[in-house]
């Protein structure tokens, strides 16, 4: 279980945060130099340099995303050039591709952070740019909720790759790129002209999500424990009706893979952020399984963050730092591994830093979002358990310090089940690796740091 920190501050860790930005700086120059862009994206490293896997092409948003966070962070405009020209030249295909559930990875992260570090002043205004930022961002939107799987009347949600029976917990993390698309006034057009509502369809695909894919201890089924997560949910999309929980990364559908888990911690609370500041009027007419109007939605979305941040707290190392799968076999050769730091050198079981740094993010907000409205208990346990997480994480053996290790954020675990993460010689599991999601948001946690200690402008996507 998390030991809680309650003496961290963000004003603490503002050395370390320099840190690694200056880290960060030297990985992105590496990469820049070394890779041929012919090879599609950089995905994990090997031996320390990073390489390409085939399976979507869901990281090249993160790999230029991250030189457009270290200009964010360092103001070092070399890296917001670098970013925006890969931007234009490169990732136009993501922003029209049918075929994948990762539209709020790979736009977001680009096109997403240029529009709003233009918003915020820190690029200079320039309509002609605006614009072209905005409508790849409509058309991004546009584009990810027409991967539709209706399940009732009100309901239904972003199907994966694996086709259209298929509901992910990762694509949580794609409904941002909707919310952008509302926000930008865009809606999806349908067949005879029908007007498609993206913040109805963005709320419908997060409730069948905290419907399916988060367990609440209801009963459910025997393995249904309060803030679980499964992967995959499949459905029957002759009639809609749910079959069976999933997992493709994971040990098992009844167990919780750590990163699945990571992403709806940090979809939510982000969520919360974006739907708090819609006006009321924007949920006015939209059907979404029952929920009534902007507070029924918020309250139940926090039901769900809530869920998950304790089951996190509860179910990961003091240092908060999760192993691959909370069922993963080898764990019971561990011993108390929960009452024990994660030792990323083990022979049995990996752990998954990258889910450490997206659940930070998640506890952050979510604390944040209760601090504002009044829940001080709650919202501080939260947001020093992120703190906690995010200090572990700039520290060694996480941190990467070597200058000829191209990643960022070390012992990262991409798909266990298949083996494709690399295994040091002498070792028996994967350690030592990074990746192009695990270091992308390694810089975002700690560009939300950054900039809540030096009372900045507080960092969301949608700013």
């Amino acid at each position: 279980m998390l030991e809680i920190n309650y003496q961290i501050s963000p004003q603490s860790l503002l050395p370390d945060l320099k840190h690694l930005f200056e880290l960060a700086g030297q990985k992105i120059l590496s990469i820049r130099r070394d890779w041929d862009p012919e090879q599609g994206a950089p995905v994990f490293t090997e031996k320390g340099r990073y390489t390409t896997r085939g399976w979507t092409e869901w990281t090249q948003g993160f790999q230029f995303g991250c030189a457009i966070l270290q200009y964010d962070a360092t103001g070092e405009t070399a890296f917001l050039d670098y970013g925006r020209e890969k931007t234009v030249k490169l990732m136009a295909p993501h922003v029209s591709h049918t075929g994948v559930h990762d539209h709020g990875f790979n736009n977001v992260s680009t096109y997403g952070n240029l529009l709003r570090l233009m918003r915020e002043g820190a690029i200079a205004e320039n309509e002609e740019e605006r614009n072209f930022y905005e409508l790849a961002l409509k058309v991004s939107g546009a584009v990810q909720a027409s991967r539709w799987t209706p399940i009732s009347s009100d309901l239904g949600y972003i199907y994966t790759f694996n086709g259209p029976q298929s509901l992910f917990a990762d694509t949580i993390r794609s409904v941002r790129v909707l919310s952008l698309a509302h926000r930008l006034g865009h809606v999806l057009m349908g067949e005879q002209d029908r007007r498609i509502n993206l913040l109805e369809r963005g709320l419908q695909h997060a409730e069948a999500t905290a419907r399916y894919n988060v367990y609440f201890g209801k009963g459910r089924d025997l393995y249904d424990i309060r803030g679980r997560v499964v992967h995959e949910s499949i459905f029957n999309v002759n009639n809609g009706s749910y079959r069976c929980a999933s997992s493709q990364q994971g040990y098992s559908p009844f167990s919780t893979w750590t990163r699945g888990h990571a992403w709806i911690l940090a979809g939510y609370p982000e969520q919360l952020e974006f739907l708090e500041s819609c006006a009321a009027e924007e949920f006015d007419g939209l059907a979404v399984n029952g929920l009534q109007g902007k507070s029924g939605i918020l309250n139940r979305f926090l039901a769900v963050s809530q869920a998950v941040a304790d089951f996190y707290i509860e179910q990961t190392p003091i240092d908060g730092i999760p192993y691959w799968d909370t069922g993963a076999p080898g764990l019971s050769k561990l011993g108390d591994y929960l009452h024990q730091p994660a030792d990323p050198f083990n022979d049995f079981e990996p752990v998954d830093s990258t889910a450490a740094a997206i659940g930070a993010q998640g506890l952050i907000r979510l604390g944040r979002y209760l601090q504002g409205k009044g829940d001080a208990e709650n919202g501080g346990r939260y947001f020093q358990a992120g703190l906690t997480i995010a200090r572990r994480l700039l520290q060694a053996p996480y941190l990467s310090q070597d200058a000829s290790h191209q990643g960022l954020l070390l012992h990262s675990i991409y798909h266990r089940p298949n083996n494709w993460d690399h295994i040091p010689e002498g070792r028996k599991i994967p350690c030592g690796e990074s990746s192009m999601w695990g270091d992308y948001h390694l810089m975002e946690l700690g560009l939300l740091l950054l900039r809540i200690a030096n009372s900045q402008p507080y960092y969301t996507f949608f700013n």
